[in-house]
């Protein structure tokens, strides 16, 4: 069993990247280098990183999947355009309700297109929403078109207030993941967003200590150079993949920058730490729904934006 953290013991404001496209199935031996199935991206103090991965030296950000999670009882919810209160919404993606209340809501996703819409037209940024400013480990993610092929992905596991980071990390996201050309207008109409949320950071007593599609990891390790790295992964990146645990820890290692062959023996040298997330996504379709008495002809106009916030 794996000793639990209240929260990761990252340094401050750490970013990360998690997410990417669809990739091959990996060999099982895992002493390839999978080439171009895993991007790495170096870390640094103020660069974000990006992909189905995480990536850092000892500082720097990571960009990642999909996260969320976090202690509260806030349903998903959309705006009620007729009273601007918020009414519950059916949880996307076929997510089941459940006896636990999650802390991500739709509200939030919609907050990220309110945020990247002012930007990307010119508007003043919306004022401060209503849901919890509670401070969790955040990433955004941005995924376009009917295959919903990965468009930009970059969050934190240093806890933000909702309210400062999901603003920050919708721009970082859209506009600087290195992986892809900034967003534009054109491409809102195709977007989908999710915000996902980390929870429960544990300690792994090996590198097998994790289950495929409930945790999501972060590994450390001491690269061919002897220099020190870090790679995650959000929990639904290996199920998507259709990955096992090992072929899951050797994309992570190549994704991290490690160029030697793998062996049994130097994944044991791997230090793990699992966590869990809860995500929400919405598509700009909803997004438009929630925010109708905002939009005139299709176009929004920023003074009403702000009557979805106190």
């Amino acid at each position: 069993m794996g000793k639990r953290r209240c929260v990761p013991p990252l340094e401050p404001k750490l970013a990360a990247g998690c997410c990417g496209v669809k990739k091959p199935k990996l060999s099982g031996s895992g002493t390839h280098s999978h080439g171009t199935q895993s991007t790495t991206v170096p870390g640094s103090s103020s660069g974000p990183l990006q992909n189905h991965q995480h990536v850092d030296g000892s500082s720097g950000r990571e960009n990642v999947s999909d996260l969320t999670l976090g202690p509260g009882n806030s349903p998903i919810t959309r705006m009620n355009p007729a009273s601007g209160a918020l009414s519950p919404l059916p949880r996307p993606n076929g997510t089941a309700n459940t006896t636990k209340n999650l802390v991500v809501t739709a509200e939030m996703c919609c907050y990220c297109f309110d945020v990247l819409y002012c930007h990307l037209y010119g508007f003043p940024q919306p004022r401060l929403p209503r849901f919890t400013n509670d401070p969790y480990p955040l990433f955004v993610t941005w995924k376009t078109g009917r295959d919903k092929r990965l468009r930009g992905c970059i969050g934190t596991f240093s806890a933000m207030n909702l309210h400062s980071g999901l603003r920050e990390y919708t721009l970082t996201s859209a506009l600087k993941d290195s992986r892809f050309p900034p967003l534009t207008r054109e491409e809102l109409p195709k977007l989908f967003c999710s915000v996902s949320l980390l929870t429960n950071f544990e300690d792994a007593s090996d590198y097998l200590d994790w289950e495929v599609g409930v945790h999501g990891i972060r590994i450390e390790f001491v690269n061919e150079k002897g220099v020190k790295r870090t790679a995650t992964y959000l929990p639904e990146v290996a199920k998507e993949q259709d990955w096992d645990q090992i072929q899951t820890i050797d994309s992570l290692l190549r994704k991290g920058g490690f160029k030697a062959p793998i062996t049994s023996e130097f994944r044991k040298t791997i230090k793990l730490t699992r966590y869990r997330s809860e995500k929400v996504t919405i598509s700009y379709a909803e997004y438009i729904a929630s925010r109708q008495h905002c939009f005139q002809n299709g176009t929004l106009h920023a003074p009403p934006l702000y009557n979805h916030y106190s």
